[in-house]
């Protein structure tokens, strides 16, 4: 059940397009889930006859005493996954349309690229469809009849018997996954109300001048600017050059929320590009998004039982680098649910989510 429709505007996975990265630190759980998630990406792209993955490449650029990116060097070649280590001097011969400004070396994972989120979000489910899952286009209504007493409480127990929509339905299920994005919260206030966080994120498309080829994504690697809290990802697919400032937003409301970008951020954008990307500067602004994030307290996913009933599932906490990680999740989520697994790990658990922020995961 989807309130606004597969891969709607206002969706976490709503954008265009993600970054498909290896690279976690030292973070292994979240590099080998990435890795195994890149297989079957590619793997439902030629079931589907479908292209959804562009393999750009991921040009990480390190600063001086840049221990995230050297520790995501170390957990790659540890795990033999393909990755070249650059000199200033050969990314500066490689891509001359990059500034190095501040950067002192580089990592290049060659294997990794671009998904397109929203066009692979509604292929996934064409294909439940095609499998016999039944799409129900309406929401939960959280103050619905079996709903108001125990809903939410922190104290609830028992079993969740039935769901009632706005649109009138009663939906009755052996097991209920909530996997809501930024609506989560809104699910469940009490529980999560203050352990996940929606932040409003904005994201600029930038022309590249005419018959220019070099910020095409055959030329141009995507590109993570750790340090400065900024990515940039090449033309693909003619939507132009993706740029963002990676830094947690204002609170935001996924259903009602204005999103128009700013001038300010547009401003933050353009100064990061003067010094990184020069000749985009002044590049006209052709799209814009006003995203969300659904931050947890650390990063982590949660992925847990609902504390109150035995038969609900919380699915969520993607923290804004979580969509490339789907075909794991479905995986781990319809183990434990169907009790092949029973174990949950420790980092998604309820338990491990605190209410003041204090970020690990990025």
């Amino acid at each position: 059940m989807d309130a606004y429709g597969p891969g709607n505007s206002r969706s976490s996975s709503g954008d265009e397009s993600r970054i498909m990265r290896l690279g976690y630190g030292a973070d292994e759980i979240y590099t080998q889930s990435a890795l195994r998630s890149l297989q079957r990406w590619k793997e439902f792209c030629a079931e589907q006859g479908v292209q959804l993955f562009h393999q750009t490449g991921v040009l990480w650029l390190a600063h001086e005493d840049d221990r995230y990116s050297l520790q995501t060097w170390e957990t790659l070649t540890r795990l033999r996954i393909l990755c070249e280590r650059l000199t200033t001097a050969e990314v500066a011969q490689r891509y001359p349309q990059i500034g190095l400004a501040k950067i002192s070396w580089a990592m290049l994972e060659t294997g990794s690229g671009v998904l397109m989120a929203r066009r692979s979000v509604q292929a996934v489910v064409r294909a439940a469809i095609k499998r016999g899952v039944a799409l129900v286009q309406d929401a939960v209504d959280t103050c619905g009849p079996g709903v108001s007493s125990g809903w939410d409480a922190k104290t609830a127990s028992g079993h969740l018997n039935q769901i009632t929509t706005t649109g009138g339905r009663r939906i009755s299920a052996a097991v209920y996954v909530f996997a809501c994005g930024p609506w989560l919260p809104k699910m469940f206030p009490q529980l999560l109300g203050h352990r996940i966080n929606p932040t409003r994120q904005e994201v600029f498309y930038l022309g590249p001048p005419p018959a220019d080829p070099r910020f095409t994504s055959a030329v141009l690697p995507t590109w993570i600017d750790f340090q400065d809290e900024a990515y940039g990802l090449p033309d693909v697919e003619g939507r132009g050059v993706k740029v963002a400032i990676d830094r947690h937003g204002e609170p935001f409301d996924p259903d009602t929320g204005d999103r128009v970008v700013t001038s300010q951020g547009l401003a933050e954008v353009r100064r990061y590009l003067a010094a990184r990307v020069p000749a985009l500067r002044d590049a006209p602004v052709i799209e814009s998004r006003v995203c969300q994030y659904e931050n947890s307290s650390n990063g982590d996913f949660l992925i847990d039982r609902h504390p109150g009933f035995e038969n609900v599932w919380l699915v969520g906490g993607g923290s804004g680098h979580g969509f490339k990680h789907g075909p794991m999740v479905g995986e781990y989520v319809a183990a434990r649910v169907n009790d092949h697994d029973t174990g949950i790990e420790t980092r998604f658990s309820l338990a491990t989510k605190g209410e003041k922020p204090s970020r690990t995961v990025y």
